[in-house]
């Protein structure tokens, strides 16, 4: 996807559950339920994020939406800016 290529995350809102609302450096916004990565992900290391209080704690660094000290979990800008996680 080289129309994603320069995008990044400028900033993202908490809603419920595992749904965040992420706004795009195009202005562009979206609204993406990571339900079921999360709730069917078994890998141990991510399995802390089952629980809402600790999804809830997300960072933006460089662009990205970042959880953990470590970026423990993070998704490729092309799949939030689709909306389709995988």
């Amino acid at each position: 996807m080289n129309k994603v290529k320069n995008i990044e995350v400028k900033d993202a809102t908490y809603l419920d559950g595992f749904r965040l609302r992420v706004a795009f450096t195009d202005g562009k916004n979206k609204i993406i339920d990571f339900s079921k990565f999360i709730t069917t992900n078994n890998k141990e290391a991510l399995s802390k994020y089952k629980n809402s209080s600790r999804f809830k704690r997300f960072k933006i660094e460089d662009g990205n939406i970042v959880w953990g000290k470590n970026w423990d979990l993070i998704f490729p800008v092309d799949q939030l800016y689709s909306g389709r996680i995988s």
